[in-house]
């Protein structure tokens, strides 16, 4: 009889192309195989699934995790927790922290922090600063697996890049085979209406969507596609919330761009008019979650797959910190890693997407998108990045059942159809039935 280290027996495994009932053998942290239901095997673990679906581990590409720095709002620990709770095996953390990770030290820091506390699997962005273009060869050989380029931004310490460095930049991570994560915004669109609006008085929630008017996005979209084609560099671009940008999505698409697109639940399931219930300032993010009319076509983009990735932009901050009386001062963002595989269930459920679907915009495309060949899918060799989902199972939304310091959510009450219920990484269950287990320190870079 074969032997190997974990059986997972009776569960449906969910794959892009479809669903089979099998059983997976885990040896060494990998998946040793996928078997007929009932296959023998001595095994030193048996996790028994019936009427559970076995899923590939969700991959977060866009996460902001606060530490080094910010760790009043959250931690390596509590981010990778709160995750693990939620069905996500791999997190890439963006570069905005303290100190921001412009060279190849603030990227061995991230590491070794992330090192001694995660207990996922995470990559480790650096940014794309002009002064610093020297800096993204060290960086990337020093660990950082993809790098940040923002269009538009009000960080004192990561100023807008010139279009001629951006050029540069892009050549340069081409060369490297690297992808780009692109904040598209146009920032003199940004900072001119800011300007006025601030001039006129105004502080109310609305000024904020005022200022991020769609064709910032537009804009900065077209305008890093053909960057992107240019160069041949592969981009990314972070928190579509804009139907307006599909069309140049399509367009770059079609024309050959190596180019991918991620969406948020935020953005799909949000609009608006959720301020009345969460509150106004409280919803602040960037870009915003728009008026009514977008939702319905980005959920239809992301289930074509013209929107390739599911991420979630992951932002926590504490709730006094969402508070404030101005817009302009009220902490831009909130939590993701912990609900977003269960809204997505809750969706499939509501019919309005399928198990596959949902594996394909959060476990493989990410995986394919970033290179991570042993991530993302249920297949031999694969690392066992698993997650048991029960679809049956029920709960709801609340900020004190978030394991994230900053706990404010703007999914507060809603209701779930559909929950992870156990979660692995390389094999070893990280959480279990909504708590997350002993396993700090386990999680390792993704290069």
């Amino acid at each position: 009889m074969k032997t190997a280290d974990l059986l997972i027996t009776g569960g449906i495994l969910v794959l892009p192309e479809g669903e089979v009932a099998a059983d997976l053998v885990v040896r060494d942290g990998r998946i040793e195989g996928i078997l007929a239901p009932g296959s023998e095997w001595a095994t030193l673990e048996v996790i028994e699934a019936d009427g559970l679906h076995v899923l590939p581990g969700a991959i977060d590409v866009h996460t902001h995790v606060r530490d080094p720095g910010l760790t009043w709002k959250e931690t390596w620990t509590t981010a990778s927790q709160a995750a693990a709770v939620g069905g996500v095996t791999t997190i890439f953390d963006m570069p905005n922290t303290d100190p921001v990770v412009a060279n190849a030290e603030a990227v061995r820091q991230k590491i070794d922090v992330a090192a001694a506390q995660s207990c996922i699997d995470y990559g480790v962005y650096g940014v794309v600063i002009e002064d610093t273009l020297d800096q993204l060869l060290p960086m990337h050989e020093a660990g950082a697996v993809a790098f940040k380029l923002m269009l538009a931004t009000d960080h004192a310490r990561i100023p807008v890049p010139s279009d001629g460095a951006v050029l540069e930049a892009l050549a340069t991570l081409a060369a490297m085979g690297l992808r780009t994560t692109v904040h598209a915004e146009n920032n003199q669109i940004l900072r001119w209406r800011e300007h006025r609006l601030r001039a006129a008085g105004r502080s109310d929630a609305a000024a904020h969507l005022e200022q991020h008017t769609d064709i910032a996005a537009v804009e900065a979209a077209s305008r890093i596609a053909l960057f992107a084609e240019w160069t041949g560099a592969k981009v990314h671009i972070a928190h579509e919330n804009s139907r307006h940008s599909l069309p140049v999505i399509q367009a770059a698409k079609a024309r050959g761009v190596d180019l991918t697109v991620e969406t948020c639940p935020h953005y799909l399931l949000l609009s608006t008019e959720d301020g009345v219930r969460v509150g106004a300032n409280a919803m602040r993010v960037k870009p915003p979650v728009r008026e009514p009319g977008h939702a319905g076509p980005l959920f239809d983009a992301l289930r074509s797959g013209l929107i390739d990735i599911l991420s979630t932009d992951h932002a926590p901050h504490l709730p006094e910190e969402k508070r404030r009386a101005s817009i302009w001062e009220c902490a831009p963002g909130f939590p993701g890693v912990e609900t977003s595989m269960a809204l997505m269930l809750r969706e499939v459920n509501a019919g309005r997407l399928t198990l596959s679907q949902y594996v394909r915009m959060a476990c493989a495309a990410p995986a394919r998108a970033f290179g991570l060949s042993r991530k993302g899918h249920l297949v031999v060799g694969a690392d066992a990045d698993i997650v048991l989902v029960d679809m049956t199972r029920r709960g709801v939304v609340t900020a004190a059942g978030l394991h994230s310091l900053g706990n404010l959510t703007p999914y507060e009450g809603f209701e779930l159809h559909g929950m992870p219920v156990r979660t692995l990484v390389r094999g070893r269950t990280v959480a279990l039935d909504g708590r997350p287990l002993s396993a700090v320190g386990w999680g390792r870079n993704v290069i």
